[in-house]
Order: structure tokens, then C-alpha cells, then sequence
């Protein structure tokens, strides 16, 4: 069994999956007078269908046990799925390129410093939220709209992954 590297979260190694939502190197400019810098357009909300809606969440999530064996990978076909911590802790991203199915070679796992969000794009596969610390919240924004949004696929024994943030 395979045991993933944490990564740094950077907007250049998690681009494949999606965008890393952060003022850190982002452009911007002043509003309301002068007194607030807009990071504007951070990512971008996706949807399939012309009659969908972007909706914003607050996910509060639990922590899972570590080491943490990977046996499943999410997707949304139909729309992007934004992860922003709200209580300025680091997380966990585990990810791997869209596709009919996650090629468990291909699985990454990524750490936020707990000032950055995700925005995974559609289809790219990933873990539920994990949380680092014992209980976190995160604002969520997805979409909302007709059709299954969530595939689910379960790696067989010889495929599952390790994440250990202690290695």
C-alpha cells in the first residue's frame, strides 16, 4: 500500500485539480474609497446545466482517524465544489485527475496553511472534507440543481492509499 506525500497547497501544483482560493500572490484592487482591497475572482463557480444555482454552505466537519486508509474518492460531474475554512485552521485536500474512474497512482494529497480554500473543478475527484483539527467549518459553495452530482468510487484492497500526516 501505497503511503501519499502531504504537499504544500500552491496555485501551481493544485491547478490540475482545480483553483487555491488565497490573497497570498493574488492581484486586486481598492473599493469602497480606498479602504478594502477586492481579490477578485478567486475561482470561478461551475454548472452544467443553464437552470442550476451556485449555493454557499457551512460544512462542520469532523476529524477522521490518522493514519487514514483512502478507500474512496468523490466526484461532481455537474458542478465545481469550494472549500473556504472559516475558522483559520489548515486541512487536508486529496485529490486525483478527472476521469471515468481516480487512478490511484495518481492521487495526491495536498496541506492548506488555514488561510487557503479549494475550488475543485468539475469531475475532479477527491476526498470528502478532512479536517486536521478535532472540529472545523468550512463556507462551501456548490451547486444546487436537477441530476446526480456526487460519484462515489471505492478503490479495491490492492489500490487503497495511506495518508499519514506524521509519516
Amino acid at each position: 500500500m501505497r503511503t501519499l506525500i502531504i504537499e504544500p497547497l500552491t496555485k501551481e501544483a493544485f491547478a490540475p485539480f482545480g483553483d487555491v482560493i488565497e490573497t497570498e500572490g493574488s492581484d486586486y484592487f481598492m473599493i469602497n474609497n480606498g479602504s478594502t482591497r477586492r481579490y477578485h475572482m478567486l475561482a470561478s463557480v461551475e454548472t452544467a446545466k443553464p437552470e442550476d444555482r451556485a449555493i454557499i454552505s457551512i460544512f462542520a466537519a469532523e476529524a477522521l482517524e490518522m493514519p487514514l486508509t483512502v478507500r474512496m474518492l468523490e466526484r461532481h460531474p455537474l458542478g465545481s465544489q469550494a472549500f473556504i475554512p472559516l475558522l483559520g485552521n489548515p486541512f487536508l485536500v486529496v485529490v486525483a485527475p478527472s476521469g471515468d474512474a481516480p487512478v490511484p497512482g495518481l492521487v495526491r494529497a495536498f496541506r492548506s496553511n488555514g488561510r487557503q480554500g479549494v475550488n475543485y473543478h468539475r469531475g475532479v475527484w477527491h476526498h470528502p472534507v478532512l479536517t486536521i483539527e478535532k472540529r472545523d467549518e468550512f463556507l462551501v459553495v456548490d451547486r444546487s440543481g436537477s441530476g446526480n452530482n456526487c460519484d462515489e468510487h471505492f478503490f479495491s484492497e490492492e489500490e487503497q492509499v495511506i495518508l499519514d500526516p506524521q509519516p
